[in-house]
């Protein structure tokens, strides 16, 4: 049966995409990111259309990008729909100049109807209003502001949904803005990364360890990998459930990560790559068969594929790839639930 003409099975297609069927049985009904054609009315099929269509939205839901939003996003990438890039140019030929007299809504404040981007010059959608006053505030580089903000959102809304909803919107916003804008807005993107950042990491030393086994989560990008927020997030969303961890940062060279995998003897490890060009396979695989302990009772850390980099081929063993911050968290967190109910038997 060509795959061309009639499609591939969900089961077929998510061990591409590296995700669970349920996650895209759950995108189709909750956000209408389904195929196309369904064979006999019922079944699910998959065009290569459809196919771009899922791998778009992995990509932006590891990106941190929410997933009603990436959605509405990936759903331009199947043939016939209108692009992004069109839509992009349309909306920054349209004047986007807030009047000086409106300010920042408080927290939890309603959301006015606007155009998508009106009040920041970001292309922003439809966002919450606390993600529309963090881009007014980092385009006018008002530090105090965005750092009272990011408080506020962490506070009353928790980690994840601080993140997912408010934070990472805003930077891919600016980072499309900025490759848009002829290298325009790279002092707006350096101050806002910076203050996500301080946010993220105040957020990580709030937490307190729980009694769960002392083995930490190995959090690193691969080599030649600079992009270290969504990882800020993962620890802080780990802190935030009282998980130990070790952050190596940006760029660690695989010497490094293998010493420091094999010195902390891992529960899980959490390898970042932003790009295709930075995922590193082979080191993954690695990383997954590196075994430690005692004698008798060695075990291997599992291993997150973490980020849009690792899309288009299925983990290996011992390895997986979450599809955003929610899904990386939870599954840390039971891996540790596990250990623990298993060491008090």
């Amino acid at each position: 049966m060509p795959e061309s003409t009639h499609g591939i099975t969900t089961g077929a297609v998510a061990r591409r995409l590296g995700v669970s069927p349920t996650t895209v049985r759950s995108w189709d009904q909750r956000y209408g990111i389904g195929p196309a054609v369904r064979a006999d009315g019922r079944h699910r099929r998959w065009s290569p259309g459809d196919v771009a269509m899922l791998e778009e939205m992995c990509r932006l839901t590891a990106s941190g990008v929410p997933p009603a939003e990436a959605a509405h996003a990936a759903k331009r990438v199947r043939p016939g729909a209108v692009t992004e890039t069109a839509e992009l140019a349309a909306d920054q030929r349209t004047p986007s100049v807030e009047p000086a007299e409106q300010t920042m809504a408080p927290v939890g404040a309603e959301p006015r109807a606007r155009r998508p981007g009106q009040g920041s010059g970001l292309p922003l959608g439809d966002v919450r209003q606390e993600c529309r006053g963090l881009a007014r505030a980092a385009v006018r580089l008002d530090g105090p502001a965005m750092e009272g903000l990011l408080q506020e959102v962490l506070a009353r809304y928790g980690l994840v949904i601080a993140w997912e909803e408010v934070m990472a919107p805003t930077l891919h916003a600016v980072g499309r803005k900025w490759e848009s804008s002829d290298d325009r807005y790279v002092e707006v993107e350096h101050l806002l990364s910076w203050h996500v950042s301080t946010a993220l990491r105040r957020a990580a030393v709030t937490g307190t360890l729980r009694t769960f086994p002392a083995a930490p989560v190995v959090l690193a990008c691969v080599p030649a990998e600079q992009h270290t927020l969504p990882l800020e997030a993962l620890a802080a969303g780990l802190a935030e459930r009282g998980l130990p961890t070790r952050m190596f940062g940006a760029a660690v060279p695989a010497e490094a990560l293998d010493a420091a995998v094999r010195r902390s003897g891992p529960a899980a490890v959490a390898l970042w790559s932003q790009a295709r060009s930075t995922a590193d396979h082979a080191l993954a695989r690695h990383v997954a068969g590196t075994a430690f302990g005692m004698r008798g009772a060695r075990t291997a850390p599992l291993v997150l594929l973490a980020g849009p980099g690792w899309l288009g081929r299925a983990p290996g063993q011992g390895m997986i790839h979450p599809t955003g911050l929610r899904e990386a968290l939870d599954v840390i967190h039971r891996l540790y639930e596990g250990q623990s109910g298993h060491s008090e038997g």
